[in-house]
């Protein structure tokens, strides 16, 4: 067992995850990949832990619409 904590935390926590509904494992590790540069060009909170999960269109959809999704998402002002 892992336990986090965020106060000795430097930075945000990302976990990417994808299921097997994604495709191979070829397509989960693209997939995968591709959210965590996706990731990496979107400002987080560093008090923050976030869950990502892949579905089937993260490993083929335009890299630039990945970013989007990945700040709209991110992004707590739109956040309801």
């Amino acid at each position: 067992m892992l336990v986090f904590s965020a106060a000795e935390s430097d930075g945000p926590r990302v976990a990417v995850v994808a299921g097997r509904r994604v495709g191979t494992a070829v397509r989960r590790n693209r997939a995968k990949r591709r959210l965590r540069e996706a990731l990496a060009r979107v400002p987080l909170r560093p008090d923050r832990a976030y869950v990502v999960s892949a579905d089937h269109t993260v490993a083929d959809a335009p890299f630039d619409t990945l970013v989007t999704w990945v700040r709209r998402a991110t992004d707590e002002n739109t956040q309801e």
